[in-house]
């Protein structure tokens, strides 16, 4: 024993000299930490890092937050700065206003009134920003480029309103545009309840962190649940202290003040070169990159909108490898680092630096299940609508009902047992834990519950690709006066999906096959409608009891492969419970205000027949 302790005392010493007679890493880069003036006076802090070894002038590369900002200089950028890095950039990074050290007053609001000269916004802060450092930030060669995910996709966004004339390059990923419509905080107008609750605590609820609503239980699907009506989460537990999540509830309509945070409704050109970029299976921003694509293509006479998008949740391209999405491969491409290194990288470098060639495409997709990155010089491509049809058996085909089938399918929805969106115990959204890949998550976690209709269809023959806008066309009825509608588009895998995936020599293939895919059920496109909303959204009004009403249920742009040998599959359901709030299926002024009574369990019908044909259209490529 005290040759052991005197050993590990030897080794202690020679440890201690070893790293103090190391040399340390030296930063990369030199840290400046700044406050920039507004036109209002208000100062934003802003960290400059610039390269230590910088040779030349260099473009500026901008960020914009409001989850903080670095507080020293790197010593290696982190992943999702390599491949820039390579080219060389001062690296730029801005709290918004009102957020950590910055002055002012973080409303979380997308709204931008430029005939205001008063209104402080995101787009002016901005300005001011980029004119600032191109003015007082040494050896900048004058060219400023502002990219960023979610949040700071947005930032990056709002520049285009009102660019400055510095600003050569924008690259806006994964930005909300119509927190109403879609994105983080609705699906035309249903509420994701548990995502713009816990995200408001998180951004509002202490100026100088990023918080975390403490919950008392693991399972947040019970907690919603125990919560009962909306209403209870001002009554119960925040008191009115959150200034958005007052506004969410006090606005359940398509109103004036939801109008003016579809900033996108401003944008009808291309002022900036703008590479647009968002995940097929993006958990929060899915639809707005697709929306800022098509008003900038209004305009683009240079043609320089460009859009990518890939097999990511949100933001995963941004930092990970990519290599896969969940328990699905994505056939041995790091797509992640692939768009950084091949398409992000390249596109700042020939707006920025003046070097290399312009984007050939105006899209470039990663397309799943052939697993290959394809380029589009128009988006979307040429395809054939082709309609897949529900059919009341249980069956779904392309043939279309005939009159000597069953008519309709019918479920009960309970909203005091509502589907659960992903498989329980639900974690919190934030900090992490399951959040990012529920939207590729197995579904079979919901076969066999009375309240979800299920369609399959036979095993494919070919393989069918399926690029551009998908859509449904669901014609349903309801027992009550209000409800909401679920449709979901699945690629069943086969039993043998795993079927000779083993080498007996080298194993498993790496990581692939840790869950077997055997009978997987991977979502493609899911969205949910409202009913109050089916003909109107200002105006909600009531459905009529029993009477068979036309649901049209956008999903979204994909570029998918189903093989040879998968089945599709649709399901169709009335609750997705807590990422949406819970309709009370019986008419009321406001959910949001909904009292227990008001809940009431509906018989739901989905109408199967010649003249109700209840159906799902592909945009097809031979």
């Amino acid at each position: 024993m005290r040759y052991a302790a005197g050993m590990f005392q030897m080794w202690t010493l020679v440890l201690a000299v070893f790293l103090f007679a190391a040399p340390q890493a030296k930063p990369l880069f030199n840290f400046q930490e700044v406050m920039i003036p507004m036109r209002d006076g208000a100062h934003l802090q802003t960290v400059i890092l610039a390269p230590v070894d910088q040779a030349k002038p260099l473009p500026i590369l901008l960020k914009r937050t409001p989850y903080g900002v670095p507080d020293r200089a790197w010593d290696t950028p982190p992943s999702a700065y390599r491949e820039l890095m390579k080219d060389g950039y001062i690296l730029v990074f801005q709290n918004l206003r009102g957020r950590f050290k910055s002055e002012g007053v973080f409303k979380l609001s997308s709204q931008v009134n430029l005939n205001d000269p008063a209104d402080m916004n995101e787009t002016t802060d901005a300005y001011d920003t980029i004119d600032w450092l191109v003015k007082n930030v040494p050896r900048n060669n004058g060219r400023v480029g502002i990219f960023g995910v979610s949040y700071d996709g947005l930032t990056a966004g709002l520049t285009m309103l009102h660019p400055h004339p510095a600003l050569k390059a924008v690259s806006e990923q994964a930005s909300p545009v119509d927190q109403w419509m879609n994105d983080d905080d609705h699906r035309f107008g249903a509420l994701r309840l548990s995502y713009d609750f816990e995200y408001a605590v998180m951004e509002q609820s202490d100026k100088n962190e990023n918080k975390h609503f403490e919950f008392d239980t693991y399972d947040t699907y019970d907690w919603y649940l125990k919560l009962g009506p909306v209403s209870n989460i001002n009554a119960k537990y925040i008191h009115n202290s959150l200034p958005y999540w007052n506004d969410t509830v006090n606005h359940p309509d398509y109103d004036d003040f939801w109008k003016r945070e579809a900033w996108v409704n401003q944008l009808h050109s291309t002022p900036v070169p703008n590479l647009n970029v968002a995940g097929f299976w993006d958990q929060e921003d899915p639809w707005g990159p697709w929306q800022i694509f098509s008003h900038s293509a209004e305009n683009d006479p240079k043609h320089e909108n460009f859009m990518v998008a890939g097999p990511w949740y949100h933001g995963q391209w941004s930092g990970a490898a990519g290599e896969r999405l969940g328990a699905v491969t994505n056939g041995g491409h790091e797509t992640g680092r692939e768009f950084r290194e091949n398409i992000q990288a390249p596109f700042f470098r020939f707006y920025l630096h003046g070097e290399g060639a312009k984007p050939a495409w105006q899209a470039s997709t990663f397309q799943s299940g052939s697993n290959t990155w394809r380029t589009y010089a128009s988006w979307p491509p040429p395809s054939t609508a082709r309609n897949l049809y529900l059919h009341a058996d249980g069956s779904l085909s392309f043939d279309a009902p005939k009159s000597r089938d069953r008519e309709s399918v019918e479920y009960v929805s309970d909203p005091a047992r509502p589907v659960p969106y992903r498989a329980r115990p639900i974690s919190p959204t934030y900090p992490g834990g399951d959040w990012r890949t529920w939207e590729a998550a197995d579904q079979r976690f919901v076969d066999g519950r009375p309240d979800v209709a299920t369609f399959t269809s036979a095993p494919l023959d070919r393989d069918l690709t399926v690029t551009g806008a998908v859509a449904a066309e669901l014609f349903a009825s309801t027992s009550g006066t209000d409800s909401d509608f679920v449709v979901k588009l699945i690629d069943v895998y086969p039993e043998d999906a795993v079927k000779n995936a083993w080498n007996p020599d080298a194993g498993p293939a790496p990581g692939a096959y840790a869950n077997s895919l055997n009978g997987f059920e991977l979502p493609v496109a899911m969205e949910v409608r409202r009913g109050r909303y089916n003909t109107s959204y200002e105006r909600p009004a009531p459905l009529v009891a029993g009477k068979p009403t036309r649901f049209a249920i956008p999903l979204r742009d994909r570029d998918y492969v189903f093989l040879k040998g998968h089945r599709l599959m649709v399901q169709v359901q009335s609750t997705w419970f807590p990422v949406i709030d819970r309709n009370p299926q019986k008419f009321v002024p406001s959910i949001y205000q909904a009292k227990d009574s008001d809940f009431t369990v509906a018989h739901q019908r989905v109408y199967c027949s010649p003249a109700l044909p209840s159906h799902v259209t592909l945009p097809v490529i031979p």
